[in-house]
């Protein structure tokens, strides 16, 4: 666990920081909450959207799952004169944003799936630089709120990158938007933020130890069963809109819900984070936070209707938010070494991506087979339960 002493990062590096990673998720959300949805029901059959959707998002996550841990563990050992992460940072936001140029032009399962697979790649390689700099420079004592802020922009991205893409005269001049957006985004902190270059030079390490760093593996599971709760809630969601609840205009009504979840999220996500810093304690606001969403997966289960989904966002969005500012604060505090820190945290990153393959895997059966969106949340919520409880495991943290 890294315990060095930092001094205390200021408001406008945090805002820089929030900035960064607000055009992050902007490039995650707005192809997968809608474009990419879109996309797919263009050539795909009636009843195997779900499928190609599936395939799409898998082999982008499997893509994502190898290409953060590898370049974190490059991004620990970079000596470049502008510093460890700054390059990674700029860099991964030029590929992601090639990859969303070509995903514009695309009208194929394969193309999609390639073009898809080339934008998780840069993505991924600038998220592994905008979370190892947390800890880089941030003491512990202050993770929790600035973990908060940080968490804000992925809720924040998803509402805009919905809207961007929704407001878009079409489909391929939504991709050119996100796309300008990531690299936007990124350049400032890149441009008016130090990052102390490393002065000794040493071959990456791509090896981690997982078996014994104890609280580090149970950090992991809980972030991986928590997420892939949310991505199964969430891939499916214009489906939901469309096909249970028969919402007249699926594409408004997700934005809308979208929307909803956000202002919930924002409510408890920075002072979520304020407390678990006064209070030095992580664990509490995780389980909470499980429970929480687990409440507004079961409203989705077992009321199919228009109130209903608006009901769960704000259940979903009050929980997420608590989770957003604590999960990632105590993860930076259970790091196996300083020198491996964007290695580890590349690692951790899976934890994100691999629930986009199993997801869909999971996913699939239960809503075509095995009960339909019922089945589907249950299983959601279920899963979500155990992955906040398992922070329990964890020793190092209280």
């Amino acid at each position: 666990m890294t315990t060095e002493a930092r001094p205390r990062v200021g408001g406008a590096w945090i805002s820089l920081l929030s900035v960064a990673n607000l055009g992050l998720w902007m490039g995650y959300f707005g192809p997968l909450q809608v474009l990419l949805p879109e996309q797919v029901s263009w050539f795909a059959a009636d009843g195997e959207e779900t499928l190609a959707l599936a395939i799409v998002t898998g082999f982008g996550a499997l893509v994502a799952a190898v290409t953060g841990p590898i370049a974190g563990a490059l991004s620990d050992v970079t000596t470049s004169r502008t510093g460890r992460r700054h390059p990674w940072i700029m860099a991964g936001a030029l590929v992601g944003g090639v990859g969303l140029v070509l995903l514009a032009s695309q009208a194929s399962v394969l193309g999609l799936t390639v073009a898809w697979c080339i934008t998780q790649a840069g993505l991924n390689a600038m998220q592994a630089g905008l979370t190892a700099v947390v800890p880089d420079r941030t003491p512990v004592l202050q993770r929790g709120i600035v973990s908060g802020w940080v968490g804000l922009t992925q809720s924040v991205g998803v509402v805009a990158g919905v809207l961007v893409v929704t407001l878009a005269a079409d489909e391929a001049q939504g991709y050119l938007l996100i796309a300008v957006l990531v690299l936007a985004t990124a350049a400032p902190f890149v441009l008016f933020t130090t990052d102390p270059p490393l002065i000794v030079a040493a071959p990456p390490r791509f090896r981690l130890r997982f078996s014994r760093d104890h609280d580090f593996r149970w950090a992991f599971a809980t972030r991986f069963l928590v997420q892939l709760g949310n991505a199964m809630a969430t891939l499916y969601l214009l489906f939901f809109l469309r096909d249970r609840i028969g919402y007249g205009d699926p594409e408004n009504g997700l934005a809308i819900v979208v929307v909803v979840y956000t202002v919930a999220t924002v409510a408890t996500v920075v002072v979520g984070g304020w407390i678990s810093d006064r209070s030095g304690r992580r664990k509490p606001s995780v389980i909470l936070s499980g429970y929480v969403m687990a409440a507004g997966a079961l409203i989705l289960a077992f009321w199919p209707a228009w109130p209903g989904a608006l009901t769960a966002a704000v259940v979903l969005g009050l929980g997420f938010g608590v989770y957003l500012s604590v999960d990632q604060a105590l993860i930076t505090q259970v790091l196996p070494s300083a020198d491996d820190r964007a290695r580890d945290l590349g690692v951790i990153n899976i934890a994100n991506s691999a629930p986009q393959v199993l997801g869909p895997a999971l996913a699939f059966p239960l809503v075509n087979w095995l009960g339909g969106y019922p089945s589907l949340y249950v299983a959601v919520a279920a899963v979500t339960i155990l992955g906040s409880v398992l922070v329990t495991r964890i020793k190092a943290v209280r």
